[in-house]
């Protein structure tokens, strides 16, 4: 069986790529494999290209999980999607993040936790859907959010589920820039190639400096809300319903 996540370094750059044959969700098994090659990049200390194959990004968190999983299935899932969003944005090296294509909520708090977020120009969307799917959004998604996207795109990302089309979203925050598709992976390149030429222990002890108080509340949030308790009181939930 193939890894949901694949991990390969040419010289200071290495690449995560996330497919797993369908719309890389954030499954348990995925998590598994986007943290082990977080592990080896940064034992390599390499600058990081995330992205994923086919047309999507990553569709978020496996629903699946959510309606027929055990307690400690959905607490696990949840606890390590937090927990690489926030290794991500505190990663001590470069991450630059390739959009090629959908990024729903999971794989749009990783966009906003990298530090270069390039998206492929294309028809497909962006965003905090979680409202839309009867979903709460997770504290800790929204600090991760509240860190990056504008003030008024904030509220609408949160509080609508509305999704993007990529160049608003580079409005919006979820992303810096878009490039034409044919061009994504080029230029995700040559964004890691600059930045594999900066000093590493400036970049991340500015990062750290930078983005403390964001590190602070989701540490916070995570530690708080994703417990295994609150998993029990979802499977009670869905079990009464």
């Amino acid at each position: 069986m193939t890894e949901p996540a694949t991990y390969s370094r040419a010289g200071a750059i290495a690449k995560i790529v996330m497919n797993d044959g369908k719309v890389n969700v954030m499954s348990i098994g995925m998590l598994r494999a986007l943290h082990a090659a977080f592990d080896a990049a940064e034992q390599d200390g390499a600058v990081v290209v995330l992205t994923g194959r086919g047309k999507t990004f990553s569709a978020g968190f496996d629903l699946g999980v959510f309606a027929r999983g055990t307690a400690g299935d959905i607490h696990t899932m949840l606890k390590s999607g937090a927990e690489l969003a926030l290794r991500v944005l505190s990663f001590p090296r470069p991450v630059v993040a390739a959009c090629n294509g959908h990024a729903l909520p999971m794989g749009a708090f990783l966009l906003m936790s990298a530090d270069i977020r390039i998206a492929a120009e294309g028809g497909y969307g962006i965003g905090m859907n979680e409202v839309a799917i009867a979903l709460t959004v997770p504290r800790f998604a929204v600090e991760v959010a509240r860190q990056r996207l504008t003030p008024a795109y904030f509220n609408r990302a949160v509080t609508t589920g509305q999704l993007f089309a990529p160049a608003e979203a580079a409005t919006a925050g979820f992303v810096d820039w878009t490039v034409p598709a044919a061009e994504l992976a080029k230029a995700a390149d040559d964004a890691a190639e600059r930045l594999s030429r900066i000093d590493p222990a400036a970049h991340a002890a500015s990062k750290l400096r930078a983005r403390a108080p964001a590190i602070a509340a989701i540490r916070a949030a995570i530690d708080q809300d994703i417990t295994l308790a609150y998993a029990e009181e979802s499977v009670a939930r869905r079990s009464a319903a």
